[in-house]
């Protein structure tokens, strides 16, 4: 865990605009700056800056945060991992925990692994650009692939030299030791860079190629590609650095540093199989783009995909090694809850050529006109391979079959299941039935729905809690209890924004001096009337003011906006950007026939006294509201399942829920706000 004393070091020194201008061109406008969101698509910049809030808020998308926040969002990582990045930003030093001499000796064999191959990645590229073989070889190599030059320098390309073992002799002058050039496969620890033969020698692993860093998605460089330019007997076209302790070639993908904050803001990302697929749609204007290597993909490269974005399009060539490979892994982004799309280019293209020859525009029009989901893609290879053999239809079938299983959500497996039945002629039921079977082969078949009793027992309940309207009956706080309405979440949102704004300000004053301030005033409120928080977020903001309010310098707002939970804090920004909405149903009081007198109040902290025991009223009449429409719609059931005994119950309680609406509407009625 990191220390407090350090986050709120990182949090005091961290200037918003710097952060978010190392992903965003901002322009200064009066106290603020503006860009272009970086989460969504726009033109027009809504993307606003506030140094002295410390805040962001894009009023396109509804996106708010600080700078830490910021960070989680553009780089889809958690709280510790952005603090420790703004605070490498700022040199700050972050120390988790006291570490053992063995923990300490393995975070410096990774730390120095790192810097190794940072120093390894500058070399091939200054290898590439200032010698005279690597600009006749290396450079022309690219060009002749029809890259510029901005996008060599993009994506870090290089080259290393065919003779001698200059790399090695570099990496010796540099002064860094063997264990960290030459990899140990027992131990995993060293880069591979360099290879140790019989006799002792350390040689160059990459001679004679053109040089492919690849980065985490935090952009450092864990491992190299490199590509032979000259055919030779026994020497494979790629050599790659070995699997070490910072590096697993199951892990990582090509690419999704540069991609990231485009797969964020289109909400996409397109697979590819080759780096030159990826550096060719960077070239031709689509960024949200990766490349898995050729091999087959794996769960952690799916989870790291899935840090972005659940929608993913295939893209292959069009001949049988294309198809093949758009078969791999769709089985295991469907469990994982993706969207999976599969595009096949024209055969005898692949997606660094067919990008070479497309601009943006073109290729995504083909990618839109051309992308059809798995059931169709696999139902065209049964119409081309086994329309004419029962018996390989019928195991394509089945192979549609295990892969819908797969899907965990039972409303898009249901609506994959009638697609298949309506492309292929197979009953549905027949489909369903060879689904569930599936499903419960792999033990996740769904468990059977809620009992008709149970309905019955809640109308029970209703009936007998009645008297005490405003707590929840205790039948509605299951776990298959209904999501929360709309209108009860945005009045309770209005009370946590008070809290989080003014909670520590003076509401009220007795006459001995002593007062009681907002937090604690709308807190007890709803404890009096038993009003539970409609989600535990909401209730952990809460507990976090009764647990911290005496701090010392306690100030709601700071608090919460750099609060530790990243959950806490991301609500709290949101609340503190946006403002609070009064009901429609009060803005204007009738004091006779033709006058309406109408009372604007502002957000300021001497109109606290009369704006917040307003927005108490109103949860409560959204409360009392929804209790009626509850016993009203259970009075229809029981009168139609003629249960006279549940009827008179229910009917029993109306009078008292409409008494207390009356009640409550009378009060708003004396506290009329206009917006």
């Amino acid at each position: 865990m990191i220390p407090r004393e350090t986050i709120d070091k990182v949090f005091a020194t961290a200037k918003i605009e710097e952060v978010v201008g190392d992903y965003v061109k901002l322009k200064r406008r009066g106290a603020n700056y503006i860009g272009l969101c970086p989460f969504h698509t726009e033109k027009t910049g809504s993307f606003t800056v506030s140094p002295s809030k410390s805040l962001f808020k894009c009023f396109g998308c509804g996106k708010a945060g600080n700078a830490i926040g910021f960070v989680m969002e553009i780089e889809q990582c958690g709280f510790a991992e952005a603090i420790k990045q703004v605070a490498k930003k700022y040199h700050i030093e972050v120390q988790e925990k006291e570490l053992t001499a063995e923990e300490q000796q393995r975070q410096d064999d990774r730390e120095s692994m790192f810097v190794v191959n940072e120093f390894a990645n500058k070399w091939f590229q200054e290898q590439l650009w200032n010698t005279d073989e690597g600009k006749a070889i290396g450079l022309s190599y690219f060009r002749q692939r029809g890259l510029r030059d901005d996008i060599i320098k993009k994506f870090q390309l290089g080259y290393s030299p065919e003779k001698g073992n200059p790399l090695a002799a570099a990496l010796k002058r540099k002064g860094f030791v063997e264990k960290y050039i030459v990899n140990d496969v027992d131990s995993k620890l060293g880069t591979g860079l360099c290879g140790k033969a019989e006799d002792g020698r350390i040689y160059d692993r990459f001679r004679d190629r053109v040089m492919f860093p690849i980065h985490t998605v935090s952009g450092k460089p864990v491992a190299f590609a490199g590509r032979i330019l000259k055919k030779k007997d026994n020497v494979g076209k790629y050599v790659n650095s070995p699997d070490s302790i910072i590096y697993s070639k199951t892990n990582e993908l090509y690419g999704i540093y540069l991609a990231k904050s485009a797969i964020v803001r289109e909400n996409l990302c397109y697979i590819v199989e080759g780096q030159m697929d990826v550096i060719s749609m960077h070239q031709a204007g689509i960024e949200n783009v990766v490349a898995n290597g050729g091999t087959a993909l794996t769960k952690p490269q799916i989870k790291l995909i899935q840090r972005f974005t659940n929608n993913i399009i295939e893209l292959y060539d069009g001949d049988a090694a294309g198809i093949h490979a758009a078969l791999r892994g769709i089985d295991m982004f469907l469990e994982a809850g993706f969207n999976v799309k599969i595009v096949l280019l024209p055969e005898g293209e692949d997606p660094d050529s067919f990008a070479n020859s497309h601009n943006a525009d073109e290729f995504i029009q083909y990618i839109k006109d051309n992308q059809v989901d798995f059931i169709r893609f696999k139902a065209q290879l049964l119409q081309k391979e086994a329309s004419n053999d029962p018996q390989k239809r019928a195991n394509l079938i089945k192979d549609i079959v295990e892969s819908i299983s797969h899907i965990p959500d039972i409303i898009t497996r249901q609506v994959y299941i009638k697609d298949c039945s309506d492309l292929l002629h197979i009953q549905e039921q027949l489909l369903t039935r060879e689904v569930r079977y599936k499903r419960r082969e792999k033990g996740v078949e769904e468990t059977e729905a809620r009992k008709k009793a149970e309905e019955d027992n809640r109308a029970q309940v209703m009936a007998d809690e009645a008297k005490g309207v405003l707590a929840e009956p205790s039948s509605l706080q299951q776990s298959n209890k209904p999501k929360v309405p709309l209108q009860l979440d945005e009045n309770f949102r209005n009370l946590l924004q008070m809290i989080v704004r003014y909670g520590e300000k003076p509401l009220y004053q007795f006459d001995d001096g002593s007062f009681i301030n907002v937090g604690n005033y709308i807190i007890e409120t709803l404890k009096g009337d038993s009003i539970e928080a409609p989600s535990a977020l909401y209730q952990k903001v809460i507990d976090e003011f009764i647990a911290h309010q005496q701090d010392e310098g306690f100030e709601a707002e700071r608090f919460y906006k750099f609060h530790p939970d990243p959950d806490v804090m991301k609500l709290a920004i949101d609340l503190i950007a946006d403002k609070y909405q009064l009901s429609t149903i009060f803005t204007k009081q009738s004091v006779s026939e033709n006058v309406t007198r109408e009372v604007k109040i502002a957000t300021d902290e001497d109109k606290l006294q009369e704006l917040v025991p307003q927005l108490l009223l109103e949860l409560k009449y959204t409360i009392i509201t929804q209790r009626i429409e509850q016993l009203t719609e259970m009075i229809h059931k029981a009168e139609a399942d003629d249960n006279f005994e549940l009827l008179r119950q229910l009917l029993s309680t109306q009078p008292a829920l409409l008494e207390i609406k009356n009640e409550i509407c009378k009060q708003l009625g004396n506290r009329v706000i206009t917006l």
